[in-house]
């Protein structure tokens, strides 16, 4: 099935959606960007999820992400669908969400971008898209793909999360350990000098001792 890779390019695909007609590349501009498709409209998984990335939207605004989902249906069962998720958290029920969401009823940008989940079906046996979530970088390029069954929602405090570790270590010489958070410290990346290290991290270098000997558990408090 084709689908993208780490480091492909976006496809500069025109498609239909719910704030007007969109060319990808022109959508994203110099921005961060995520694309997250959906299963299917008023499905109650999808429903949570769409709500809690509306929740989260200013804060995906605040890292210059622009977001965009996609699902199988119609822009106008889109914007139907749009008030349920309004209403499921609480706010007016209006057809505005903070983010457009394609219209791919043929499913034909799902199979492109290799997002259709063959064990999930409709009620004419088509496979539904599954919870596919790419992030891509100013560059256009794809620097992250998390693919969760129709099933299983994603977590997307997790998602920013990521976001902060992919913007951070784009333009620091840094890589983020296990369970990392912002503020957290990171690690020196592998290739880097230890006199090196120790001139781009003002706030020190300090590395742990192993059994091994080796030197490569290198911390540092987070760069500004």
């Amino acid at each position: 099935m084709p689908g993208l890779l780490l480091g492909d390019e976006a496809p500069n695909f025109e498609a239909e959606t719910t704030q007007g007609r969109i060319r990808f590349h022109d959508f994203l501009g110099d921005s961060w960007g995520i694309l997250f498709s959906h299963p299917r409209d008023f499905t109650p998984v999808c429903t949570t999820e769409l709500g809690r990335a509306a929740k989260l939207a200013p804060e995906f605004r605040k890292r210059n992400v622009k977001m965009i989902a996609l699902s199988i249906d119609s822009v106008q069962d889109h914007l139907s669908w749009s008030k349920d998720i309004n209403a499921y958290n609480g706010e007016q029920p209006k057809e505005e969400l903070p983010f457009p969401i394609i219209a791919d009823a043929n499913r034909e940008l799902a199979v492109k971008l290799g997002m259709l989940d063959p064990d999930e079906q409709d009620k004419d046996g088509m496979p539904l898209t599954a919870r596919v979530v790419f992030i891509f970088g100013p560059d256009k390029k794809l620097k992250l793909s998390i693919l969760y069954p129709a099933t299983t929602g994603r977590n997307f405090d997790e998602i920013l999360r990521v976001v902060d570790s992919l913007q951070l270590t784009a333009y620091k010489k840094v890589a983020t350990p296990v369970d990392w958070k912002p503020g957290d410290s990171v690690m020196v990346a592998p290739t880097l000098p230890d006199e090196e290290a120790k001139k781009l991290f003002p706030k020190g270098v300090f590395t742990k001792n192993l059994p091994s000997g080796k030197k490569y558990l290198r911390y540092t408090p987070q760069p500004e």
